[in-house]
């Protein structure tokens, strides 16, 4: 009973109470999400990149877009994993708390879009609760089950690989959290377009 009391009391941060605010209209922007993880436990596991553009009338805007790798070198540290990645790149690093509040503020109300998407929302949320706050209240639409809803199939998942030879994108070499997200988003309109979604 007296956790309830105080979670009804809990002072959330600003940045927080702003996301929450922004929920009174709906939003039509989409925001494809890619994160990039140390595993899958929501418990053990960290978020080491984030990429993610919107969408605007069915168009990618590239110049629209937040991506940054996470510094978690606590994580590794702490299990004394190598972490060459993080500190070479010359990417911008974030922080998990400055990385997760500027990613909060970049999607506001969007609908989010993603591959697995439930995943990244999970591994958002865990983030989200190290800094006293709630959960995502974004809607959230995977292009794995749209594409399964297309062509009726319920006993098997798609890797991203698969669907990008499936729909024909062009292949890349280079690996990060923004090309996958910029596949996603490609993957997405081509699906929205085929179900009939507006």
């Amino acid at each position: 009973m007296l956790d309830w009391i105080k979670n009804i009391n809990k002072e959330y941060p600003e940045f927080w109470k702003l996301y929450l605010s922004k929920f009174e209209k709906k939003s039509n922007r989409f925001v494809v999400l890619s994160t990039e993880t140390t595993g899958l436990s929501l418990e053990k596991d960290v978020i080491l990149s984030f990429g993610s553009f919107s969408i605007i009338n069915n168009s990618i805007v590239i110049g629209d877009s937040f991506e940054t790798v996470i510094a978690q070198y606590k994580f590794f540290h702490e299990n004394g994993i190598s972490n060459e990645f993080t500190i070479e790149t010359k990417m911008k690093k974030m922080g998990e708390s400055e990385a997760i509040q500027s990613l909060v503020e970049f999607i506001g109300n969007s609908v989010l879009v993603g591959h697995h998407i439930d995943f990244d929302v999970e591994m958002i949320n865990a983030a989200l609760e190290r800094l006293d706050c709630g959960r995502l209240k974004n809607e959230a639409l995977d292009i794995d089950v749209m594409h399964r809803k297309l062509l009726d199939i319920n006993n098997k998942q798609f890797s991203l690989e698969e669907l990008c030879d499936i729909y024909k994108l062009p292949k890349s070499d280079r690996n990060s959290s923004s090309e996958d997200a910029y596949k996603i988003g490609l993957l997405f309109l081509k699906l929205k377009s085929r179900l009939g979604l507006n």
